[in-house]
């Protein structure tokens, strides 16, 4: 399972492994319980405080527990965690047996402090790039207080729990046997739902902050930037967010980014985060902006406020709020989401296997996104608004080499198709003819572009273009004097990684050579 030089990275990881445990092993006949004790005979093999045990009765096989002895974590893997989930199964190991974890001290007493049973399940696929984050979340919670249980759940792999339950989206995560949440979520996202007045005492905390020189609204790779930018010059800066990353979180391959032939975008997010902390940055998560309040006078102090109820000030900002993925804005498509309507082939592509498929878009994004789906589902459908596709000549004649591939030119989508839970059909109409055509499928991946997140402005002086994006000046001020903007939800054209990043650096040299001036 593991070649020479996996195991010998991870023989190094193991040496951090301070007390024994066990890995018990539920397994049958098959071959995936075969490839699993294989797997776990290595591990084993790679480390003398690990021991292996074959005696599991849990119903779900292939699985494994890790269990100090005479102590059940609650921590199981049910499947095979390798692709991205090999990640999540080393610090598993590694956390079982001892290793501190990276929460900060208050993230981990609360999680102690959890007073309640909670039984938590996760449907991953490994090619998600969403999926470690939850999966790890969890896992952390289940060694750390006992009244919590985790089960990472492989959907490819049990696919009769993943038609019984009707998952359509991945992560998918249940608690106590019923619906949670999917999607990406943190560490600290998932403790703000189960422990409610987490968010009010935040709220409070950012409130009470004295006002920064500079504050980025946002935390992908332009308000990263920007802060390394403000932090060098040695003024207050903090950076708040959503969720830090931004949509780079929910890309998969990055090869255009300069100097790094490829990586992946949560690997780029960690790297982003990790450099920003470098540096004397307050970097507050979880925190939605709903209102800006300009200065009253030049020179004066911003003031944000937020869905929490926080409020924060600062003598300049950096608004770098990003952009999301564009819905059609059809029928059904809000119904059916994540129930057959989907944004990320990556993530839920194994969901759909041996199925029909439709990827709406002709642009690089979707053709990239048709050329994936090709090798795991029945028929992938192809539907371009335009005349013509627009993705790059290289991926166009991929494209056109896949048997199972359809394209469809010169048509609109108008309605998504469904049974009331879950996506069995589109309809569409052919541009020239003005002709109803219906598809019979089972998922529909939506690739049409971006949105810039700047509904929160519309009641503001900020000046904004036709599309919603924020207008900004040579120095990446907005109309607004010590208002500053970058990245995707500017008018900057080529929404790029690499350009946000120039971009928020320009943003927060302009924001430095403000308040030198004023």
């Amino acid at each position: 399972m593991l070649d020479d030089n996996l195991k010998a990275q991870l023989k190094a990881y193991l040496q951090k492994v301070t007390q024994p445990f066990e890995i018990v092993a539920s397994l049958d006949d098959g071959d995936k319980s075969q490839e699993l004790f294989k797997l776990l005979t290595e591990i084993t093999e790679l480390c003398d405080k690990i021991a292996l045990k074959t005696d599991g009765d849990d119903a779900r096989t292939p699985s494994f527990a890790l269990n100090r002895p005479g102590e059940d974590t609650g921590l199981t893997f049910a499947g095979i965690p390798m692709g991205h989930e090999f990640t999540s199964l080393v610090l598993a190991l590694l956390q079982v047996g001892g290793h501190p974890p990276k929460a900060s001290d208050d993230v981990i007493e609360q999680i102690k402090a959890l007073d309640a049973d909670l039984h938590f399940e996760t449907y991953f696929s490994l090619s998600c790039q969403n999926c470690p984050d939850v999966v790890q979340a969890l896992n952390l919670m289940a060694i750390l207080n006992p009244r919590i249980r985790h089960v990472a759940i492989d959907g490819a792999l049990f696919q009769a729990e993943v038609e019984q339950r009707e998952i359509m989206s991945v992560p998918s995560v249940y608690l106590n046997g019923e619906p949670f949440d999917q999607g990406r979520m943190s560490l600290e996202q998932i403790l703000a739902k189960v422990d409610t007045g987490a968010a009010e005492r935040e709220a409070a905390k950012l409130s009470e902050k004295p006002a920064f020189d500079t504050l980025m609204i946002g935390g992908g790779p332009a308000g990263a930037a920007a802060a390394v930018y403000a932090a060098r010059k040695g003024i207050r800066t903090g950076v708040v967010a959503e969720r830090f990353g931004g949509q780079v979180l929910d890309t998969l391959a990055i090869e255009n980014l300069v100097s790094v032939p490829h990586t992946e975008g949560p690997k780029l997010a960690a790297a982003l985060e990790e450099h920003v902390k470098e540096y004397e940055v307050d970097i507050m998560n979880l925190q939605r902006a709903v209102e800006l309040v300009p200065a009253s006078q030049p020179g004066g102090e911003h003031e944000v406020r937020f869905e929490s109820g926080a409020t924060l000030k600062s003598r300049t900002l950096v608004l770098a709020t990003g952009a999301r993925w564009r819905e059609m804005n059809v029928p059904g498509e809000a119904e059916y989401r994540n129930k057959g309507v989907a944004y990320c082939p990556h993530c839920d592509g194994p969901l759909f296997k041996g199925k029909r498929v439709a990827v709406i878009g002709g642009g690089n994004s979707g053709v990239e996104a048709a050329i994936d789906l090709a090798g795991l589902v029945a028929e992938v459908t192809l539907i371009e608004f335009m005349d013509e596709l627009r993705a790059d000549d290289v991926l166009q004649k991929k494209l056109a080499s896949l048997p199972n591939v359809k394209i469809i030119k010169g048509a609109r989508t108008t309605e998504v198709n469904g049974d009331g839970t879950r996506v069995n059909g589109l309809t569409f109409e052919e541009r020239a003819s003005g002709e109803l055509r219906h598809l019979e499928l089972e998922g529909v991946f939506v690739q049409i572009g971006l949105v810039p997140n700047t509904e929160w402005l519309k009641n503001s002086p900020i000046e904004l273009s036709e599309r919603g994006e924020i207008v900004t000046d040579e120095r990446g001020m907005t109309s607004v004097p010590g208002i500053f903007a970058a990245g995707d939800v500017t008018t900057v054209p080529y929404k790029q990684i690499v350009i946000a990043m120039g971009e928020g650096s320009r943003a927060a040299l302009g924001a430095f050579d403000y308040l030198i001036r004023s």
